[in-house]
This record gives structure tokens, sequence and C-alpha cells, in this order.
């Protein structure tokens, strides 16, 4: 989707890189009660933007003491993104909402 609404080639890996970053999250840490469960990862285009949304029905944000990963995930999620945030949706779940420029500002 990225690719065909004409972002640049910086902005397809930032792209590439926050959503596995996001759904990575989602495998370890949303479902780790049960081991298993759904996602979805919405794509928009908004103008000259990319909208793009992963969310899932798990437990939620919690603190996890025995967590497997380096805690790095969202702030490298939130140094990629032009715009970031993460709630919690009525139903329950996690919802992180990535906003990217579909072409780089050069500096003139």
């Amino acid at each position: 989707m990225a690719r065909r609404a004409g972002a640049e080639a910086p902005v397809l890996d930032a792209v590439r890189l926050a959503v596995s970053e996001a759904v990575s999250n989602v495998i370890v840490h949303g479902y780790r009660e049960t081991g298993s469960g759904a996602f979805t990862v919405a794509i928009e285009q908004a103008g000259d933007e990319l909208n793009v949304t992963v969310s899932d029905a798990g437990c939620g944000m919690q603190p996890r003491m025995d967590s497997p990963g380096a805690g790095l995930g969202l702030p490298l999620i939130a140094n990629l993104a032009e715009r970031f945030s993460v709630t919690a949706p009525p139903g329950g779940g996690t919802e992180v909402s990535m906003t990217f420029p579909l072409r780089m500002l050069t500096a003139a």
C-alpha cells in the first residue's frame, strides 16, 4: 500500500520496521496469557500521509516483569513515525496508530 501510494524508499523502510515492531508486540505481549489471538493492520492514505493502525483484542498494555524484549519497540516506532499513539479501545486490547509522510522533506 505504501509503495502504491508513492512512498519514498526511506518511508517504506520506516513503515516496514514500525509495523513489524507493532505486530511483534501483539504476538509477544498482547496474547501472552492465551498464546494466540487475532490482530488487524489497517492502512489508509490521507493526502500525502499514510495512516497505519495495528490493533488486537489481547490483554492490553500491562507491565511485564518477564518481558523477553529490550523494551525499545514503542520508542523505536515513535522515532520512525511522524505521529504515534497507543490507546486502549473500549472493548479491550491495544491499538497502535502511526502516521508517516509519503515523501521526506528536504532542506532548501
